[in-house]
């Protein structure tokens, strides 16, 4: 009996660890699918979003309409994370490498832990080929 208990026991107690999910790797999902409802909810009130050299500061109802279009434009085939910084006390970023239909596209963005983990910063850029 205690053998049948102890593998539940043990699974119960690394259920919380498994579905810890991490900010950086949510929205790498999020850009894997061209999700922008989903990824519009996780932006800041003011956000900084940078689309292929277009720079503006804008509030989420405005970033909304120009993600939806960079991601009609450009169907995601795959993301890759290519960089992550968590050490900061008040930040996390990420580098994500975005394949899609029309090209490649490097993804960079910023969340803020003061902000509710909110993305305060959104760029994407045209991937720069060696």
């Amino acid at each position: 009996m205690k053998l049948i208990c102890l593998p539940s026991m043990l699974l119960l107690f690394l259920l919380p660890i498994a579905t810890k999910a991490d900010p950086i790797d949510n929205v790498v999902v999020l850009l894997r699918q061209g999700n922008t409802q989903e990824l519009v909810k996780l932006l800041s009130d003011n956000v900084e979003v940078t689309i292929l050299n277009n720079d503006n500061t804008l509030d989420k109802a405005s970033a909304a309409p120009a993600l939806d279009k960079f991601f009609a434009d450009n169907k995601p085939i795959k993301a890759t994370l290519f960089h992550k910084l968590d050490s900061n006390p008040n930040y996390l970023f990420a580098v994500v490498i975005l394949n899609t239909d029309k090209g490649v596209y490097r993804i960079a963005y910023t969340i803020g832990k003061k902000d509710g983990m909110k993305i305060i910063e959104f760029r994407i850029e045209n991937e720069k080929t060696k």
